[in-house]
C-alpha cells in the first residue's frame, strides 16, 4: 500500500491532483476540500489509499491521515465503495461522520449522494462499534495520550470500541503518565481474555 505521496503539484482539477514525484506524475483522486488546499507548483504531502480493481488501480489522496483512515473504514461497510466513501468525506469531515455513525444520525448520513435511508441504517449497524469514542469539542482534553494509542491498537486488532474502552478502564489504575504502550496493550489484551 502507498501510505502517502510527497511531490510538486503539476495539475489540479475539480476532483484530482497530479503530483510530480521525480518525473513521474501520480493522478490522485481527492475530495474538494483537499483540492482546495493545494496550489500549482507547491510541494505537498497527501495521505493516500490505493484501491485495486480488476480493471484499474486508483490512488485516493487526503489532507491528513485521519481523513484517509475514515475513507478506508467506511468502505468496510457493505455497499460502500471508494466513490461513495469519497462522497461521504466530501460532505462530512471525519469527526462529523464519526459522530453521525456513533449517534445513529441517519438524517446526516443521507445528505451524502448515493446513501439512502436503508444504506445509512446499514452503515450505522456495521460501523457503530468501530468508529471509536466521540469527544465533544467542549469536553476538556484530560485523557492521557496513551489511552488513544491503546484504543486504536485494540480496535485495529478487531475488538469493538466498547470492548477496547472497557479493557483500558480495567488496566488504567496501575498505569502512570508515560507508560510503555506495548505493556499496557498486552495487559489490556489479557484483561479481555479474562473477561470472556
Amino acid at each position: 500500500m502507498i501510505a502517502h505521496l510527497r511531490g510538486t503539484v503539476a495539475a489540479v482539477t475539480l476532483n484530482a491532483v497530479v503530483l510530480d514525484l521525480g518525473g513521474v506524475g501520480y493522478h490522485v483522486m481527492c475530495t474538494p476540500s483537499t483540492v482546495a488546499g493545494v496550489r500549482l507548483g507547491q510541494e505537498v504531502t497527501l495521505w493516500t489509499s490505493l484501491v485495486v480493481r480488476e480493471d484499474s488501480m486508483t490512488v485516493y489522496g487526503f489532507a491528513d491521515a485521519e481523513e484517509r483512515d475514515m475513507f478506508e473504514l467506511v468502505q468496510t461497510a457493505s455497499g460502500v465503495g471508494p466513490k461513495v466513501a469519497q462522497a461521504m468525506l466530501a460532505v462530512l469531515p471525519p469527526d462529523r461522520l464519526r459522530s453521525a455513525i456513533a449517534s445513529s444520525d441517519h438524517a446526516t448520513l443521507t445528505k451524502v449522494p448515493g446513501i439512502g435511508r436503508k444504506g445509512a441504517e446499514r452503515i450505522v449497524v456495521e460501523l457503530k462499534d468501530r468508529v471509536g469514542k466521540i469527544v465533544s469539542a467542549s469536553a476538556p482534553a484530560t485523557a492521557a495520550p496513551w489511552r488513544d494509542q491503546v484504543h486504536e491498537a485494540l480496535v485495529g486488532l478487531g475488538w469493538s470500541a466498547k470492548d477496547a474502552d472497557a479493557a483500558i478502564d480495567r488496566v488504567a489504575d496501575g498505569v502512570g503518565d508515560d507508560p510503555d504502550i506495548s505493556t499496557v496493550l498486552r495487559d489490556a489484551l489479557r484483561s479481555m481474555d479474562r473477561g470472556r
